[in-house]
């Protein structure tokens, strides 16, 4: 049975990481992944890109995709032992957006404060992805001993707030 997971536990672990890999289709059929950077900001995640890149030309051919969150777990004072990553996976929707449709704050909070120009974001694009259904989730929200048992470490929650 799955651990039950509140979506705010959830989305704090979410927020509080910055590197995923994006899941997505090519225009063929084909599975892709690639990691990514992003910033959170109500509950969707922004990614950016370039305009031309794979990713936002498949994106915009099929807004179905998946994420995957990775959270890091170390055992302090014994780094050389090895442990997997926690992780969050979900399915969303991505759209393409151009960098000024965002808003600047989120822009800001995505570049980490990196100076851009107009010609900088005139090459540039932001995907927002809309996460939906379930987060299913490993390792999350649990002690580190208990990632040895799958049914102790899996957990699920909604990946919308609840109302």
């Amino acid at each position: 049975m799955a651990l039950v997971l509140s979506n705010e536990q959830v989305w704090k672990e979410v927020e509080n990481q910055l590197f995923a890999v994006l899941g997505m289709v090519t225009a063929q059929g084909e599975a892709r992944t690639i990691g990514v950077v992003y910033a959170v900001h109500d509950h969707k995640l922004y990614i950016a890109t370039g305009k031309d890149t794979w990713k936002a030309r498949h994106i915009r051919q099929n807004p179905h995709i998946s994420i995957t969150v990775t959270i890091p777990k170390r055992i302090p004072f014994l780094p050389w032992i090895k442990i997997p990553a926690a992780t969050i996976t979900f399915s969303g929707l991505g759209t393409v957006f151009n960098p000024e449709q965002v808003g600047k704050d989120v822009l800001h909070s995505l570049l980490r404060g990196l100076e851009t120009d107009t010609e900088m974001l005139a090459t540039m694009c932001v995907i927002i992805v809309e996460p939906v259904g379930d987060f299913i989730t490993y390792g999350v929200g649990i002690p580190m001993m208990n990632m040895r048992h799958p049914e102790k470490a899996r957990g699920r929650a909604p990946t919308a707030l609840e109302s």
